[in-house]
């Protein structure tokens, strides 16, 4: 097998090296050079420019874009409508808004190109546990990069979820819960730091209690144990938490089709508010998002 990365952050570097250690071989762009060159020490093959990385690759071409949404996403969509054949597949695999899709669809189907939208959730873990990955468009093009997706996947960790956008559909709900999630374990703690008990509880113990057993066990408590283990006050970081746009999406569709999600909303609310906020529930959402997907923490 064969395929290309173009996008070597977080998420991009790790993937290609996934696919590599699944004996994939993986062609890898990056607009600073020096982040291919560091992957191609590893056993991948760099590229230079996009017109190297599309002749590396044999025909048809698979290619995963992983890069911010918006405008990085639309202005690759037309440099490889230009470079690519027909019968090639493009991948969007960032966090593109799921409207998008159908439009990045129909320009690359005018010129015989495939297009997937694929939903991608793992975080800086995906290199050891594998992606989560939910896509979109047509089943056939989904068929021929199954196998890509069974290297990238932990077991039963992707899914063809149906017609173009339905993938990032799916990963903009899938993170609008993570809001709703990490939320919940934020104002907890807060309560537990804000009562009597306060300074006497252990935090991080409290965190590996609950993943013994307890109906709240997760894996986003198993990184919020290891934070407090490292820092039981959070006292290191700002309580300020961004939002990447699958949060505000989900609460923009819900008002749309009339479906009430007023705990998704509230946890939105909550970081539109935290510049104003330096309560310690804030700390926990920053530990959070720092734990699971290596967001940078002030």
């Amino acid at each position: 097998m064969e395929a290309a990365i173009v996008g070597l952050g977080r998420m991009g570097a790790n993937m290609a090296r996934r696919l590599q250690r699944g004996a994939v071989t993986i062609h890898v762009f990056n607009r600073t050079y020096s982040k291919a060159q560091a992957l191609e020490a590893e056993g991948l093959h760099a590229c230079k420019t996009l017109e190297d990385l599309v002749a590396a690759l044999s025909r048809p071409r698979s290619v995963i874009l992983m890069l911010p949404a918006g405008a990085p996403v639309k202005t690759h969509i037309r440099l490889f409508a230009d470079l690519l054949s027909p019968g090639d597949i493009l991948i969007d695999g960032g966090n593109s808004y799921y409207k998008d899709d159908p439009v990045h669809y129909e320009t690359l189907r005018k010129t015989g190109i495939h297009y997937l939208d694929a939903g991608i959730s793992g975080g800086i873990w995906g290199l050891e546990n594998g992606y989560c990955t939910m896509v979109g468009g047509d089943p056939e093009v989904f068929k021929k990069i199954e196998p890509l997706l069974a290297v990238l996947a932990p077991e039963k960790g992707y899914l063809y979820c149906g017609p173009s956008g339905s993938g990032h559909f799916v990963k903009m709900v899938h993170n609008g819960i993570e809001y709703a999630m990490m939320q919940a374990y934020a104002e907890g703690f807060n309560v537990l730091k804000s009562s009597p008990y306060g300074e006497a509880l252990s935090f991080d113990k409290i965190s590996e209690l609950w993943n013994n057993g307890s109906v709240i066990k997760s894996w986003l408590l198993e990184l919020l144990g290891r934070a407090f283990a490292d820092d039981p006050s959070l006292k290191d970081l700002n309580p300020l938490v961004e939002d990447s746009g699958e949060g505000r999406w989900t609460v923009q569709q819900a008002i749309e089709t009339g479906v009430p999600v007023p705990v998704i909303a509230s946890s939105l609310f909550a970081r539109f508010t935290s510049q104003n906020r330096g309560d310690f529930s804030n700390r926990v959402l920053a530990a959070l998002r720092k734990g699971f997907g290596g967001h940078v923490v002030k």
